[in-house]
Formats: C-alpha cells, sequence, structure tokens
C-alpha cells in the first residue's frame, strides 16, 4: 500500500532540510559558501543520484518563490530616486553586457559545436544572463550591495531580468513551431510589461502605504507579515498573469515600499522566508542536474562550462572598462557576474519546445550552467580583492586582540570625531574604527590611532576589546544599521551599553525595537540650536526662546512616542507647528512702544 500524498510531503520536507543542514555546515566551514552547499546537497538526494526525492520540476516552481522575495528585498532597499540615478547602468551597461555576451557565447557555441545557427542563439542568449539569486545575497552578506561596485552589479541584474521578455521573444521568432495558443506576441508582451509597472506603482502609491498604516495601527505582527507575503504574492502573480517576470513586479512593489516607515519591518519579516525559499531553489537545481549526461561527456560539460565563465568574464571586464570603470573593479565586475543564471533553464525550455534543440541538449547546457554557478563562490573569494581593495596592513591595521578600552566607537566621521573627543577629555580609553582609508589617515596626522574594519561584526569588536568594553557607539552615517545588525552585538556583548546615531525619525522608529542604552537623532541638537540663534536674530525675546524651545521638544517627544507606537509616521501631526498652529505667548512685561517683547 502507497504512503499517502501527506507523508510522502513530509517526509520530502525532512530530507531536503536535513540534506540543507547537513552540506551547508560542510561548505560553510571549508569557506565554499552555502550555495556550493545546496547545489551538492540536491544532486546528491535528486533523482541522478540516491534517488531519495524526485519531482524536482515542482519543487523548483515552489523554490522560485525565493528569488521573487528576493527581488522584493532589493527593491525596498532602492526608492525611485536612487534608481532613477542607476538608469545609466541599468539600461546602458546592462544592454550591452547582455548583447556583448549572448553574442560571444553563441558564437563560441557555433564555432566549436555542431549545433545550427539558430540552436547555438537559443542557446548563446541565456548564457549571458547571471544568477541574480546567488549574486546578490553574496553582496548583501558581504555588505558590499550598496557600494559602487555591488549598485553596477546590481544594475545588470535588473536588466537581465527585464531582458528576459525580449529573449523569449527571439526564441520564439526563431522557432520551427507555431506558438502556443493564447501565447502573446512579443510586441504585446512589452505593452504589457509597460502597463504592469504603471500599475503597480499607481496601486504602491493609493493602496499599498494605507494598508500598511492599518496594519500598523492594529499592531498585530501576524497581519503585517501576512500582509508583506500578500504584496509581493500578489504583485508576482499580476505579473505571471501577463507571461511576464514575477521578479520583476516583486521588484517594483519593493521599490514603492522603500520610502515607506514599514520598510525594515517588512525585511524582518520576509527575510526568513526567503533565505528557506532560495536555500529550497538551489537544492531543486541541484536535484535537476543530469549526472548521466555529466558521465556521458564530462570532458565537454567541463570545458563549455569553463569557456562560458571566461568568455563572459573577460566580454564583461571590456564593457566595464567602455563605461570607465577603472581595471580593478572591472575585473572583479566579470569574475562576479561569470556564471550561468537560473533563467536560462527557462530559455533552454523555450528552446526545447521550438524544435531548436533537442531535449537532450537541453539537459547538457543545463548541467553546464548548474557547474558554473558552483564556480561562484570561488570566483567570489577572487573578485574580493578587485572589488574592494584591501588596505596596506602595515599602514592601516585592524584591531589585534590587544585592546582593552572603556568603550569602542564605531565610525569616525565628523559624528564620531566629536563624540571621541568628549570621552577622550574624560580620559576614557576609546578604541576607534571606521572602513574609509582616508579618515584613518587623517586620525594619524593628529595622532589617534583608528582602526581598519567592519564595526557591526562581532568577531572584530571581540578583537576590538568588545568583552571589556562597558560602551559601544554607533556613529555610522545613514540607515543601514537595524535589527540584522545590531541584534548579534546586543547578544554577544551583553554587559555593553550600546549608543547608536540615528538617521532620521524614521530610523528611530526601528531602533526603538531594540534594548539600546540611547539612540540620538544625528541633527536634532544641531537643528534646535540654529533655530535658537535665527530666533535670536529676529528679535524674538530669551524668555520666549526657551518657552518655545521647551514645547517644541515636549511636542516633538509626543509625536515620536506616538510614531514608535503605531508605526505611522503621519500620527499627531496635529502637535506640529504651521502657519495656523503657533504658540501664543503672553508677558506682562511690555516694552515702551506698548508692543509685546519678542512680538512675532
Amino acid at each position: 500500500m502507497s504512503e499517502a500524498p501527506e507523508a510522502l510531503l513530509l517526509w520530502d520536507g525532512v530530507l531536503l532540510l536535513g540534506a540543507a543542514i547537513v552540506f551547508v555546515l560542510i561548505f560553510r566551514r571549508l569557506g565554499l559558501g552555502a550555495t556550493l552547499g545546496y547545489l551538492v546537497a540536491g544532486a546528491l538526494i535528486g533523482p541522478q543520484g540516491l534517488a531519495l526525492i524526485g519531482d524536482a520540476e515542482s519543487k523548483l516552481g515552489i523554490a522560485e518563490l525565493g528569488i521573487v522575495l528576493l527581488l522584493f528585498l532589493v527593491g525596498l532597499e532602492l526608492n525611485p530616486n536612487r534608481l532613477w540615478r542607476l538608469r545609466r547602468d541599468i539600461f546602458g551597461l546592462g544592454f550591452v553586457q547582455v548583447a556583448a555576451c549572448g553574442i560571444a557565447i553563441s558564437a563560441v557555441i557555433y564555432g566549436t559545436t555542431a549545433f545550427s545557427a539558430a540552436a547555438a542563439i537559443a542557446l548563446g542568449l541565456p548564457l549571458a544572463l547571471s544568477s541574480t539569486a546567488q549574486v546578490l545575497p553574496m553582496l548583501q552578506s558581504a555588505g558590499r550591495l550598496n557600494t559602487p561596485q555591488g549598485e553596477r552589479a546590481f544594475s545588470v541584474l535588473l536588466f537581465q531580468d527585464l531582458s528576459l521578455i525580449p529573449l523569449i521573444t527571439i526564441i520564439a521568432t526563431l522557432s520551427r513551431t507555431p506558438p502556443a495558443p493564447g501565447t502573446p506576441p512579443g510586441w504585446l508582451l512589452a505593452i504589457y510589461t509597460v502597463a504592469a509597472v504603471v500599475g503597480l506603482v499607481l496601486a504602491g502609491r493609493l493602496i499599498l502605504n494605507p494598508l500598511f498604516r492599518l496594519v500598523g495601527n492594529l499592531g498585530e505582527r501576524e497581519l503585517f507579515v501576512a500582509a508583506g507575503l500578500f504584496t509581493v504574492l500578489a504583485s508576482a502573480a499580476l505579473m505571471e498573469a501577463l507571461h511576464l517576470s514575477t521578479a520583476l513586479g516583486a521588484f517594483v512593489a519593493g521599490v514603492m515600499l522603500a520610502d515607506s516607515p514599514y520598510r525594515h519591518e517588512l525585511e524582518a519579516d520576509v527575510e526568513p522566508f526567503r533565505t528557506i525559499l532560495l536555500g529550497l531553489f538551489f537544492i531543486a537545481v541541484g536535484m535537476m542536474l543530469d549526472l548521466h549526461v555529466i558521465a556521458e561527456r564530462p570532458l565537454f560539460v567541463i570545458a563549455m562550462a569553463l569557456a562560458v565563465v571566461a568568455t563572459k568574464a573577460v566580454v564583461m571586464f571590456g564593457v566595464a572598462r567602455l563605461f570607465g570603470v577603472p581595471n580593478r573593479a572591472a575585473l572583479g565586475f566579470g569574475l562576479l557576474l561569470s556564471q550561468g543564471g537560473e533563467f536560462a533553464f527557462v530559455l533552454f525550455s523555450q528552446a526545447s519546445e521550438a524544435l531548436l534543440i533537442r531535449p537532450e541538449a537541453a539537459s547538457l547546457f543545463g548541467a553546464i550552467v548548474t557547474l558554473s554557478m558552483a564556480t561562484t563562490p570561488f570566483l567570489m573569494m577572487i573578485s574580493r580583492r578587485f572589488i574592494t581593495p584591501p588596505p596596506a596592513k602595515e599602514e592601516r591595521p585592524g584591531p589585534d586582540g590587544s585592546l582593552s578600552p572603556a568603550a569602542i566607537v564605531v565610525g569616525y566621521g565628523r559624528f564620531g570625531q566629536t563624540v571621541s573627543q568628549m570621552l577622550l577629555a574624560a580620559g576614557v580609553k576609546v578604541s576607534l574604527i571606521d572602513t574609509d582609508i582616508e579618515t584613518i589617515d587623517v586620525g594619524r596626522r593628529f595622532d589617534l590611532n583608528v582602526y581598519y574594519g567592519d564595526g557591526t561584526r562581532v568577531d572584530l569588536l571581540r578583537q576590538a576589546g568588545g568583552d571589556q568594553a562597558r560602551a559601544i557607539l554607533f556613529c555610522i552615517n545613514g540607515d543601514g544599521l537595524g535589527k540584522k545588525q545590531l541584534q548579534p552585538v546586543l547578544d554577544a556583548f551583553p554587559n555593553a551599553a550600546v549608543l547608536v546615531r540615528a538617521f532620521d525619525r524614521r530610523h528611530m522608529m526601528v531602533l526603538s525595537r531594540l534594548d539600546l542604552a540611547g539612540t540620538v537623532r544625528e541633527l536634532f541638537e544641531s537643528a534646535v540650536l540654529l533655530g535658537r540663534e535665527a530666533l535670536e536674530i529676529l528679535g524674538v525675546g530669551e524668555a520666549d526662546i526657551v518657552t518655545i524651545e521647551a514645547e517644541y521638544r515636549r511636542r516633538d517627544g509626543l509625536r515620536l512616542e506616538a510614531q514608535i507606537e503605531t508605526g505611522d509616521l503621519t500620527v499627531r501631526r496635529d502637535m506640529m507647528f504651521n502657519h495656523e498652529r503657533s504658540l501664543d505667548l503672553h508677558h506682562e512685561e511690555e516694552k515702551d512702544d506698548g508692543t509685546r517683547q519678542g512680538d512675532r
């Protein structure tokens, strides 16, 4: 008697998660990255390995939600203004990269195999795409996604996702079979794409922000998680219904919420789902790896995988140099995006259905893509040296573990310099940490030893004396510090008071959920001081200035408390001053001319 479907599904889940845990631990310990561990786990337990689990195609379809969630989270990091700033890299560098790599790889396949020109194009164009699911998480975990090099890589990956529609159209044009019923032509898909993006933008403005404001006011965490997942799935489903890229829909939805006060909360809620599903995606890719095809033609698979990686790295280096990227960064860019991508499996399937290639060729080149993806962890190790040049250790050393400070200041910019000067004036022993080489060199000119390193890393803080420190102060510019970075520090150093420089009110709302010893908005006090000076120049009396400052601080504090409690940035806006609402200042003492002192 066969087992019930529920029992089989449960057993599959146990095997998938168990294999993932074992192999990711092993490959992490070896320094090879989680992705390669997932791929090997899938190949081992899949139908071509020990055959412990079957039906890799259906699991791949479910796991592709991991890519959708990934693009949503990336969208949350890019507000529309920043996306507009990247337009040259997206549509310029991205287009040239896809076209140049597609032509070059097609030429390599046509010149070294017996495939026809149409088949070589159907195989070469998909291989021009890189793996968003591999590269973006690696850049995020390394903290390099928001660097110029990381933004450049993201821009190209985003254009590659957009190019999926025209690539499908090209394969359909070369097809030897009539199009499937109900499949829209390429020009109509382009119109659908523009209309869908515009629709999602309008939905973000008119529906999503009010929806999250309503959910935030209720204070139900589970409902907030459900609303976040609904947003991702609904945007992806809309694109799926129009035969467009589901990941593109989720990305646009993320961009629309990038300026929302709920951005950090959404990131924290969606991240666990993204991590699990993306791992499942790579396991499914490993399960689909046809080991028999590799066994029959191992030299061809290995040689072609190396040829794809080498060709893309060389072409991307040249394209990057054409766009003015320095040699070092251009080489890192080429290595970073030299692997095949997950969308190649979709396009190979399209080419097989179009009778441009045989199913055996689709399996063969699927194995080539998977093998090229397996090279990514190794190429990432190499590319790190080119993407972020390491500091000369003899000139800019990191903490060596011999420090025992009372306080650690992370970030030695204009804010951190003032904080550290006050601590040093009191005779407090301070460790200073920064990643900016110029800042470190300036500190040395003033006889201050600033150590190089990422001060959000627990291991580096230990080297800087975190176990002995009574206070750890994060004076880093921007709103990038959240629960993901700070909670490990709070857990690792429970005896240290953690104080954080907050970027704005939204950042304060995020930080309020953590057990911090103190937070200060970076411009608040200086803005109040400048306001006082302006009032003095305008002739407002000292007593009125004191009253105005006290009342403003009181109202601002009450507004901030309400915003933190509700998650709504617009709550208690009635407490803000405007031309209709100002203080009614009364004084017994008047000037000789009969006008009130400090009259507005």
